[in-house]
This record gives C-alpha cells, sequence and structure tokens, in this order.
C-alpha cells in the first residue's frame, strides 16, 4: 500500500513538473475515490491517457521502428504483391520524416531520413533534394512542395488483396504512427482483379485533395479540339489534288504501262524483262497500299471556327504549300521517314537551343554568349567572300568559319540580346526568327532583312520558351515568372497573360487550330489554355518530374509531353486523361515531333537518341485492352542513336522528312 502511495505521489509530481494540469486533476480525483488504489497495470483508460503524455523519446521510436517494420515486411512479401506495396513506402516515409519535424524532432528526423531515403532516391531524387532542405518548422512551413504534401492526400491505385493485406499487418502489429500517416494522407482506390503491372507505378501514384478536385472541375469545360474551317489540306482534299503514296505509283504505273507496251509492240525480245519489271511495280504499289490505313486521320477531325484574327496568306506561299502537301510521303508503322540530322560542332558547352525552319533550309542556333546564328543549309561548304556586314544595323552581320579542307562556311550572326538565348523559333514561311533570353525579352528578326525588328518587353524574369503559331503572325512564351503570354506580330504588348502555374513556365506550345495553347512546368504539370479568354480549361497530371518539351497532334486531339526523368506521356485533349506513358529513355525529353499525319511521334533526348512511336496503336487501342494492364499500347517502332549527340530539336517537314539538330558533347 505504501509502495502504492510513492508511486502516485511520484507520478504526481511528475505531472505537475511537465505542466499536465488535466492528468494532474484526474489523479487527483481517483486518489480520493474512495482511497482505491490505482491499477496501471489493468486499467487501460488510464494507461492510454499517459501514453498519450509519454516522453519524445518514445513518439520518435514509434516512427523509425513503425516504418522499419513496414520496410521490413513488404520488401519480404510475394513478389506477385510487391510492386504494390512499395508503393506506400515513399508517402509514408516522407510524411513521418515531416511529422517529426513539425512535433519539434529535428535531429531525429534527420537521422530518419539518412537512414531511408536511399530506398527512394531512383524514383524520387529531386523530391527528396527538396525535402532534405527541411530543417526547421518554418522550413516546412514557408517550402511550397511541403506545404502542398501536407495539405493533399496521395492517391495509389492497389489491388484488392494487397490492401486487405496491408490492413491486417497495420491492425495486426498496432502500428500507430505508420496507420496514422496511411489513414490521414493516403487514398487508397481499390481495384478489382490482379494486380497492374509493375510499370503501371508511373501512372498509379497521383496528389490528390484540393489540386485534384480543382483539376477535376477545371477539366468538366467544354473544348473544341477540331481543325480549322477552310485549311489548305481540307481545300485540297475536296479538290482531289492530295494524292497517296499508292495513288502517285498507280499513276506512274500506268504511264509505264503505256511505255511498256509501245517497247513491246516495237522489241517483242524484251517482253520478259518489261514483265518482271511490272511485277516489281505492282509489288510496291501493293507495299505502299498496307502502309497506309491512317492516311487521312487529319480529315476525320471536327472543324472549328478561329477565335483569332488571321492573317492573310500570299498566293506564292500558299502555292508553296500546297506542293509541299502534294508530295508529302504518307507515314506509318512499316513506313518510317528519312532523316536529316544537323550536328553543331566546336560550341565549347555555349549552345543553349536550336531551331529548324519548316522546310529545313535554315538552322537556328541560340548560344550563351547572347548571339544567335542562322545558318542556310543550301550554301554550307560553298566557297565565299571575306566577311560582309549587311544592312545598316551594326547587330547583324554575315561571318566565315574555316571548315574541313579549308572550305568556307557562312553563318548569320545576330546580337542585340543581353543574356543568354534559351529559344528561337521559325515562322511557318521561314521569313521571320524570334529569341528568348534570360535578359527578359523576346526579339523579332527577319531572315531575309538580316535585321532585328522588334524588342518585344513583358515578362519580369527570364524567358525560356517561345514558338509561333501554326499560322504566323502570332506567338506564346513561357517564362521564370510562372506565366505564360500570347503576342502579335504588330504589338509590343502581350495580348494574354496566363497565369496559374505553381512554378517556372518551361515549355509552350500551340494547338493545331490555334484557339488553345499548351504550357509545360516545373511543378510537373501541363495546361490548357483558351487564347480568347485566357482561361485554363484542362490541367494534366501525372509527371513526376518537370516538363520540358510538348508537341500537338495534327488533328488537334492528342498531346504529347516529355519530361525531365525521360517519360512521355499522351494526352487526350476532350478528356483530360493520358492515353499511355511512353517508357524508353533514360534522360531529359528535350523535343517532340508528330509527323504531318499524325501516325508517328518522333523524341528526341540528351540520352543521344531519337526514337520513333507508334501513335495509332495507342490511341485507337480497344477498351478490353486497357483492362487487361498492358503498359505497351504504344510501341516505340525504331530507335536512332547519335554517336554523342544529345537531341536538341526535331521537325518534320510538309513532307514528311525528319529534321533534327543536337550538339556533339564529349561529356556523353
Amino acid at each position: 500500500m505504501e509502495n502504492m502511495q510513492a508511486v502516485n505521489s511520484f507520478v504526481a509530481a511528475y505531472l505537475k513538473k511537465k505542466g499536465f494540469k488535466e492528468a494532474e486533476q484526474l489523479l487527483e480525483d481517483l486518489q480520493n475515490k474512495d482511497s482505491a488504489p490505482i491499477d496501471f497495470h489493468n486499467d487501460p483508460d488510464l494507461a492510454n491517457f499517459i501514453h498519450r503524455f509519454s516522453p519524445p523519446e518514445d513518439e520518435v521510436a514509434r516512427y523509425r521502428d513503425g516504418y522499419s517494420k513496414l520496410r521490413s515486411w513488404t520488401y519480404s512479401s510475394l513478389d506477385l504483391y510487391k510492386h504494390e506495396l512499395l508503393r506506400v513506402l515513399y508517402p509514408v516515409f516522407i510524411h513521418s520524416f515531416m511529422d517529426l519535424v513539425a512535433k519539434g524532432h529535428l535531429q531525429e528526423a534527420r537521422t530518419f531520413f539518412n537512414a531511408f531515403h536511399e530506398d527512394h532516391q531512383l524514383m524520387h531524387s529531386r523530391d527528396l533534394k527538396k525535402l532534405e532542405g527541411v530543417l526547421s518548422l518554418s522550413h516546412l512551413e514557408e517550402m511550397e512542395f511541403a506545404r502542398s504534401l501536407r495539405q493533399n492526400k496521395v492517391n495509389i491505385k492497389i489491388c484488392q488483396y494487397s490492401y486487405d493485406l496491408l490492413l491486417q499487418y497495420l491492425h495486426k502489429t498496432q502500428s500507430s504512427a505508420m496507420l496514422g500517416v496511411v489513414n490521414e494522407h493516403i487514398n487508397f482506390q481499390v481495384i478489382s482483379g490482379q494486380p497492374g503491372s509493375i510499370s503501371d507505378d508511373m501512372e498509379v501514384v497521383t496528389l490528390i485533395g484540393s489540386c485534384q478536385d480543382a483539376a477535376n472541375q477545371i477539366n468538366q469545360k467544354e473544348i473544341h479540339w477540331g481543325l480549322l474551317e477552310d485549311s489548305l489540306e481540307e481545300r485540297l482534299e475536296k479538290e482531289g489534288g492530295l494524292l497517296s503514296d499508292s495513288e502517285k505509283i498507280e499513276g506512274e504505273n500506268k504511264e509505264g504501262d503505256a511505255e511498256e507496251s509501245k517497247k513491246r509492240s516495237a522489241e517483242g525480245g524484251k517482253q520478259g524483262s518489261s514483265t518482271k519489271k511490272l511485277k516489281k511495280d505492282k509489288s510496291v504499289n501493293t507495299t505502299a497500299k498496307s502502309a497506309r490505313p491512317e492516311a487521312k486521320t487529319t480529315s476525320a477531325a471536327p472543324r472549328v471556327k478561329p477565335e483569332l484574327t488571321l492573317p492573310i496568306m500570299s498566293t506564292e506561299v500558299e502555292q508553296s504549300i500546297l506542293e509541299d502537301l502534294r508530295n508529302r510521303v504518307q507515314l506509318s508503322s512499316i513506313a518510317l521517314p528519312s532523316v536529316s540530322f544537323y550536328t553543331f560542332l566546336n560550341t565549347h558547352n555555349g549552345l543553349n537551343c536550336s531551331s529548324i525552319s519548316h522546310d529545313g533550309s535554315l538552322v537556328a542556333g541560340g548560344f550563351s554568349n547572347s548571339s544567335l546564328k542562322v545558318w542556310d543549309t543550301s550554301k554550307l561548304g560553298q566557297q565565299n567572300g571575306g566577311s560582309t556586314v549587311l544592312g545598316e544595323n551594326d547587330s547583324t552581320s554575315i561571318e566565315h568559319l574555316a571548315g574541313p579542307n579549308g572550305a568556307k562556311r557562312s553563318y548569320t550572326l545576330f546580337q542585340g540580346h543581353s543574356g543568354p538565348v534559351y529559344s528561337a523559333t521559325f515562322s511557318p514561311h521561314g521569313d521571320f526568327i524570334l529569341s528568348a533570353s534570360a535578359d527578359t525579352t523576346i526579339r523579332l528578326w527577319s531572315t531575309k532583312l538580316n535585321a532585328n525588328l522588334v524588342c518585344y518587353k513583358g515578362h519580369n524574369y527570364p524567358v525560356w520558351d517561345v514558338q509561333f503559331s501554326p499560322v504566323g503572325h502570332y506567338f506564346a512564351s513561357a517564362s521564370h515568372d510562372r506565366t505564360a503570354r500570347i503576342w502579335s506580330m504588330d504589338r509590343i504588348q502581350p495580348l494574354r497573360v496566363m497565369a496559374g502555374h505553381l512554378s517556372d513556365v518551361d515549355c509552350v506550345q500551340w494547338h493545331a487550330n490555334c484557339n488553345y495553347i499548351a504550357t509545360g512546368s516545373s511543378d510537373r504539370t501541363v495546361r490548357l489554355w483558351d487564347v480568347q479568354s485566357g482561361e485554363c480549361v484542362r490541367i494534366f497530371i501525372g509527371h513526376r518530374s518537370m516538363i520540358l518539351s510538348l508537341a500537338m497532334s495534327p488533328d488537334g486531339r492528342y498531346m504529347a509531353s516529355g519530361d525531365e526523368d525521360g517519360t512521355i506521356m499522351m494526352w487526350d485533349l476532350s478528356s483530360g486523361r493520358c492515353v499511355t506513358p511512353l517508357m524508353g529513355h533514360t534522360s531529359c525529353v528535350w523535343t517532340l515531333a508528330f509527323s504531318c499525319e499524325g501516325t508517328l511521334l518522333a523524341s528526341g533526348s540528351a540520352d543521344c537518341t531519337v526514337k520513333l512511336w507508334d501513335v495509332t496503336t495507342s490511341t485507337k487501342a480497344p477498351r478490353n485492352e486497357d483492362k487487361s494492364g498492358n503498359p505497351n499500347r504504344l510501341r516505340s517502332l525504331k530507335t536512332l542513336p547519335t554517336k554523342s549527340t544529345p537531341v536538341y530539336s526535331l521537325r518534320f517537314s510538309r513532307r514528311n522528312l525528319l529534321f533534327a539538330a543536337g550538339v556533339l558533347s564529349k561529356n556523353v
């Protein structure tokens, strides 16, 4: 009895010392109640109450031991379910770390982070670098990334059996810390059937909550993804002038047949060879027919009216484009494009960007020394006179570099920026070029006059990207100031400002009908904006790193986006959902381009390869294939490696020749 009183007095003194007045009052009430002794072992209510006010060492141990045991249990699970259960570890890890920081256990949180962060280094290295900088509670509250994680739940797709296994483990081990983290920060989307493929991991873990709710609401807005009315392609199709490869070969064969009949009447001895030639031509004709099952994908797209006032096209330019369209090569999975690759040499790590004109006749490079250089490919290797200054503007000149065997190679040097040039883009007809710079400006240059025409000022920070619209005259820019802006050549102020991204807007791309632009950001989202209203009409969530490149399909229905991790995602604009991820690149995807009829997608990467993807097998995949969990709906047709040249830009010409450009790198 005396021992119990001593224990009671000791507990009362401890509670008083720690300032737990409620617990102290409760203890006095229990002591005064019939003067009955307190049984700490058999009174669950009191045991739970004292457990709430246990020393902080126990709290730290609960997180550390709880996560360590969950990790060991997950890695020892059956292989069939292991990859699904492993998805749970990362959100549990980061929230356990942030919980320890929030409760003031800074040193213990750092020890916890260092002990387990290597498990997630491969998939989440950039997120971990950000969290590594969290050293105090104030950092947790001020850091935008950490605040977003704390305010939103992580959505994880998992099969029913994996979900049941996890719940059984958490209840069996009575791991209150882990159960609390899972309950508060993870939302499980339980699906029936077998576990998904391990390659689905890229798209099954997404952030939900206020961000996702807002995205879902925005994605309900109506968009018109069709092509412009009365386009040149449509007019050519109505006139019957857009011939397929097979029709071209048929026409050639008819002429050939007529010639052969004349030859047969004159020279009967050549009949055998003529028959062989005719059979060969017919076999080519058959191949061409089978190679173009999707030759007219754009003709099926709906037609929409333009929201912008379109520029008037000159008759000369129109005829040139129509001629290119008539001679377009139809591409498919068995008829791949020819590729012309331009390699920059001796840039001394100074080349930031490159651009190719629509016909491949001009190639531009933006450099760290604030210069823009344009090469005329028709003049490469030609002998030329001395250095000449063109026009009256000293900022533009023709310079010559000595090439191999003493040959002269000329380029046009455009100078005017006061900072590195990060992006350049040619107008559809090649008579203008835009450049975007770290000096916050965009400059318009004339490739015919070789002079700077306009300097556009509006952004407050470096401009990362600039792109001409498909019809010219209008262009869009993306900046470090988290905005994208729409401009017209005849006005020095922007027409629209698109604000909404949470971080840098790294790339921008126009829709085929010029009524929308897409922006990719370091906040790992892609947004689609209405150019007339300036409103965001779609948010695409799924990437795990910053988006570096965008491309729109010619029919305007699909969009491809490439990120820093090497992942490409194909999106359906009408639904806002990912059709399929494209896995294959091992480094940043810097450039994307659709073929003119939309059957192929080309991607260029820092891993020194160009990849060609079959688009039709993805966009026309049956529904039952989606349910089967097959991750390879969009197959890679061919990988074109370079020796040591990261790919900076890609461009399909109107005749479907693929142009590519990059810089020779000795460090790769």
